[in-house]
């Protein structure tokens, strides 16, 4: 090999060691935006809760909230999107509690008054923490347990069910995986071969049995609707389908709110049979 070819070649290495660095360092801040702190609990919409610090595997100290329901069709861990802290998703855990549900949500590490930094496995050892502190003392009986993610959170929820599996499972404007959601612009697809990213949501899901709920906005920007359905064509096993009349992304409550929680209170209701008879997880 000539000089030339062998410093071209040096080059060349150099320059997607210098990538690869870059993208390492960019990836957690295109991905993760926690917001420290928070002032606003369910108490200020008149919900009572329950404070909890849940420890995970690796040191980190997570804020959880606990909003039990006296008479609850379901226990749903919710798993809240990339953005913000338990605060600001308090509107939207509280629409849950009021339509019958008994609440639990975490702030993820970095987010809120939980330590450390964000990361994909950071948040899935979260998840984890989160499903053993549910299901070693808190889990109920006689009542479906659902998973509900929330955007990125879907990823999240996806792995909890690979953790402990759930009666059903609730994505809403989830996507397939990260690099679906960054094909719409070349450099972001070019950067995110070198990412260590995947939150690769139809992966998790696969070899699982339980019933899946898709919801996603029709008039979604962010993640656009076309990738709602890629997400849901690729689950295995029963799965369906709900798309809401001009939602957006960051809805609290839906435009079409009415057909909205009307297919949350269906699909949790086709959950109820095995539990009646024993079968809940």
């Amino acid at each position: 090999m000539g000089s030339g070819l062998i410093a071209a070649a040096v080059v060349g290495f150099v320059a997607l060691a210098a990538l690869k660095i870059l993208v390492t360092w960019l990836e957690p801040r295109l991905a993760f935006f926690p917001v420290a702190g928070g002032e606003v609990t369910p108490l200020d919409v008149g919900i009572p809760y329950r404070d909890l610090t849940i420890r995970t595997t690796d040191g980190e100290k997570l804020e959880a909230w606990l909003l039990p329901h006296p008479n609850p069709r379901a226990e749903v861990l919710y798993f809240h999107g990339n953005g913000g802290n338990l605060s600001g998703w308090t509107a939207v855990l509280a629409g849950i509690h009021r339509r019958g549900f008994t609440v639990l949500a975490v702030d993820y590490r970095g987010y809120g008054r939980s330590t450390g930094r964000p990361s994909e496995r950071g948040l899935y050892r979260d998840a984890e923490a989160l499903v053993a502190t549910f299901r070693n003392g808190l889990h109920q009986t006689g009542v479906p347990i659902v998973y509900w993610g929330r955007s990125l959170g879907c990823a999240v929820a996806a792995h909890a069910s690979r953790v402990a599996e759930p009666d059903g499972l609730i994505l809403e404007a989830g996507f397939p995986d990260a690099r679906a959601v960054l094909r719409g612009s070349p450099v972001l697809a070019f950067l995110a071969l070198f990412s260590s990213y995947r939150f690769a949501t139809t992966d998790l899901l696969r070899a699982g049995s339980r019933p899946v709920l898709v919801i996603h906005g029709e008039a979604d920007l962010t993640i656009p609707p076309e990738l709602g359905r890629r997400l849901y064509e690729a689950i295995d096993g029963p799965r369906s389908f709900h798309g809401v009349p001009g939602g957006h992304h960051n809805d609290v409550e839906p435009a079409a709110a009415e057909g909205y929680w009307r297919a949350v209170l269906q699909f949790v209701e086709s959950l109820m049979s095995p539990c009646r008879s024993g079968g809940c997880r």
